[in-house]
């Protein structure tokens, strides 16, 4: 599985500084879910990174799931490489609220070709967990 690519120590691909055990492995593993909007987005980057089909259409708000986004997304993983990600702003997204947002900033290279993907995501609460709606994204080169 997924996680097995990681030791227990091993730094998160998320970059918050702590091991993926403590960080975005439990909510990837399905033992603990995100606590907040943030948490969910650096699980969802760490699930593009090691390649996490499942988690990344389970955690997507189900009206914005389509007919064909597993096979996007695994082919997506399969030819990019994420090599780092920068949270720049967080609004609302508490353990206590039901909508949030995270704007973020994630490196990737996909064949020779380096670039950041820019974002600005919308999440939401329902049924108790957070799933992410939608974002405005802007691609730059990197």
């Amino acid at each position: 599985m997924f996680h097995d690519q990681l030791s227990s120590d091993a730094p998160c691909p998320c970059g918050s500084g702590q091991s993926f055990a403590d960080c975005c492995g439990p909510a990837l593993s399905g033992t603990t879910p995100a606590p907040t909007a943030e948490a969910l987005m650096r699980s969802r980057y760490c699930a593009f990174a090691l390649g996490a089909v499942d988690y990344l259409l389970d955690t997507v708000a189900p009206e914005k799931r389509q007919e064909g986004d597993a096979e996007l997304l695994s082919e997506q993983t399969q030819v990019t490489t994420w090599t780092g990600l920068k949270i720049v702003s967080t609004r609302m997204g508490k353990e206590s609220d039901d909508l949030g947002e995270v704007s973020f900033e994630a490196r990737f290279q996909s064949g020779p070709s380096k670039g950041v993907l820019r974002e600005h995501s919308r999440f939401r609460r329902e049924a108790g967990l957070w799933v992410y709606v939608d974002g405005d994204v802007e691609l730059l080169p990197g």
